[in-house]
């Protein structure tokens, strides 16, 4: 384990954004993190993704506009997704720069993944690799097949009061414009976890974020409001996807997937992986894991992750 890290805030692009590094020794590559959401923090996560960790890498995670520590910081901050972009694009060079680096790991986990993969098509000239975790590749089809699945799940337990609830959201996926969008998401998500099929708030994670070095009001805060604060974003994302963008990456591309995520599918994730053309490509599928593929498997997550770095090094 890197037991020692290091907390800074830094002043890019308007804001004032907060990092967390755990460094490994001079000149080992450096990774990224790039959090969900939008709004989802996970540098509270950190200390746990951290843990146990045999090779030489550092890692940098930082909370993203409207976001965590960040959030607490720049209330009236406002994202959107260029904004967010541009903040990703100054992050990486104010990282290159700190670590002397020519190049730089990128990791996204869920919403990061659509940061990342932008990126990594757009600026090759900033990213050694390129490693997506929870990939996100097109929002419609990602929650067309939420909701199918969570309806057969809920036809097979016979709830007929679950079957009513889910009729109440109407038609899945709503329009970006629809005024309720985000609390009939909200209302699936919460389904999908009482089904098995998403992310559960429940007590192991609540004691995870408890024992976290870096928790505090301002990642309470941040996350009670990040989905509000991001809600322009959520708008935005509803017309994002993938199969627009070109598809022959220039940099190294690898996916570590939860075989089990049914937030953000994993068979959307491999189909679309198949169709991509990249310098060197590898799909890691991590048994017993979902979404929160490096909480709910960490041992796994780290050897493939370990493995993309020495293919790398």
């Amino acid at each position: 384990m890197k037991p020692n890290y290091i907390e800074e805030t830094i002043a890019i692009n308007g804001i004032k954004e907060y990092m967390i590094h755990y460094q490994g020794e001079k000149d080992a590559p450096v990774v990224l993190f790039l959090h969900g959401g939008p709004g989802s923090s996970e540098s509270v996560f950190a200390y746990y993704i951290e843990s146990g960790w045999s090779g030489n890498y550092t890692s940098v995670y930082y909370d993203q506009r409207g976001s965590g520590k960040t959030y607490y910081q720049n209330k009236n901050a406002i994202p959107t997704m260029d904004n967010l972009k541009e903040d990703l694009l100054q992050t990486v060079l104010y990282v290159k720069e700190k670590y002397q680096a020519e190049k730089i790991v990128i990791l996204g986990h869920s919403f990061g993944t659509v940061l990342g993969s932008m990126f990594a098509i757009e600026h090759p000239e900033h990213v050694r690799c390129y490693i997506g975790v929870g990939q996100v590749i097109d929002i419609i089809e990602n929650e067309k097949v939420c909701y199918s699945k969570l309806a057969c799940a809920i036809d097979d337990a016979e709830n007929e009061k679950d079957k009513e609830k889910l009729s109440a959201i109407g038609v899945y996926p709503p329009k970006s414009d629809d005024a309720k969008l985000l609390k009939k998401m909200n209302v699936l998500r919460k389904m999908q976890g009482k089904y098995n099929l998403g992310m559960k708030i429940d007590w192991n994670l609540i004691k995870l974020i408890l024992k976290s070095p870096v928790v505090g009001w301002p990642e309470i805060l941040g996350q009670i409001n990040g989905m509000k604060v991001n809600n322009d974003v959520f708008r935005e994302l509803w017309d994002y996807s993938l199969y627009a963008y070109n598809r022959q990456y220039t940099v190294p591309v690898y996916f570590i997937l939860g075989e089990n995520d049914n937030e953000t599918p994993t068979e959307i994730a491999v189909k679309y992986f198949e169709t991509i053309i990249a310098p060197e490509k590898q799909l890691y599928l991590i048994k017993n894991a979902g979404h929160m593929t490096m909480l709910d498997n960490l041992k796994d997550y780290q050897l493939a992750l370990k493995d993309v770095l020495e293919r790398n090094s």
